[in-house]
């Protein structure tokens, strides 16, 4: 005799009333009931700071006197964001930053991912070594380059000093204000190229081999292959990771805070950066609140129209 399997097992140990109420759902009521506490843990994790940054935004209100008389100011908080010009020099840092990033990380990332997938010997080995950048804590990689740029014990400056002939101690990247910038470009891109690569990597293996052998029968070049099949095939993936890292890098901070903490100056003060100094330094609570819900309409906003147009791209 087959002893009853869990599910029967699980229905006997099933209360009787219990039973009863359950046999007279439906298997959508039945489904809404198991996911029902996952939506609401959602909704008290996401949803509701989301509403109380929103409301905080409209108000004077400071972190630092929660005594004090909290006053509406309506749309206050907004207006003088999107007036104030100290507001968008952050906003254009942040900006050159997701160009330079994603152009380079897309372009470094395809190649290493093509190169790869010809698998050629050891590329397993290689795969694995590209990878251990990105398994690295953001803290452990500023900390790792910023004595790198040190210019009197640095490596990078070494390394600079020896193809180029200039004195390593003559230039500093993390001080100068034409390089810094540069600096914190060229960590962001050591740190996530592999991420960008190993999505470019599964687009390139997810390519069907018949449709290259039916290109080599009519006597395709590689480079109309390259054209005509892998890029166009490969281009949805390419997308993939570029919203990806676009969403990921318009929130950079922590390698910013690590490296420079915004500076020389202004010069690399990213617009998370502006944002933790209004919150946690000025203590402006409703004006930082404001600002956040700017970032997070821009964010969502950007996201869903790029993701139409990946969709377009994906179903051409």
């Amino acid at each position: 005799m087959n002893s009853p399997s869990l599910a029967e097992r699980a229905a006997q140990a099933t209360p009787a009333p219990i039973a009863r109420r359950m046999r007279g759902l439906s298997d959508r009521a039945i489904a809404w009931l198991f996911i029902a506490p996952t939506m609401l843990l959602l909704l008290a994790i996401n949803i509701f700071p989301l509403i109380w940054t929103v409301r905080l935004s409209f108000t004077n209100f400071r972190a630092n006197r929660p005594n004090a008389e909290v006053l509406g100011v309506g749309i206050d908080h907004y207006v003088s964001i999107l007036t104030d010009p100290d507001i968008w020099g952050p906003m254009q840092a942040t900006a050159h930053f997701l160009f330079w990033t994603i152009t380079l990380q897309t372009l470094i990332g395809f190649t290493l991912a093509y190169l790869i997938d010809r698998k050629f010997r050891g590329h397993g080995f290689w795969t694995t070594l590209i990878l251990i950048p990105m398994m690295l804590s953001p803290a452990v990689v500023g900390n790792f380059w910023a004595f790198l740029y040190q210019p009197q014990i640095g490596l990078f400056n070494y390394a600079v000093s020896f193809f180029t002939g200039i004195p390593p101690s003559s230039f500093e990247m993390l001080g100068s204000v034409k390089l810094a910038p540069w600096a914190i470009v060229i960590v962001d891109t050591w740190m996530w190229t592999p991420y960008v690569m190993l999505i470019c990597l599964a687009g390139l293996r997810s390519i069907p081999d018949y449709i290259y052998e039916a290109a080599e029968v009519d006597r395709a070049s590689a480079w109309r292959q390259f054209w005509s099949i892998t890029l166009p095939m490969v281009l949805p993936f390419v997308m993939l990771a570029v919203l990806f890292r676009g969403i990921e890098n318009f929130k950079m901070f922590d390698l910013v805070n690590l490296l420079t903490n915004g500076g020389p100056g202004s010069t690399t003060e990213v617009v998370s950066i502006t944002l933790k100094r209004e919150a946690f330094e000025k203590w402006r609570t409703g004006y930082s609140s404001a600002l956040a819900i700017i970032l997070f309409v821009a964010v969502f906003g950007l996201a869903n129209i790029y993701v139409k147009a990946l969709n377009a791209v994906k179903n051409r």
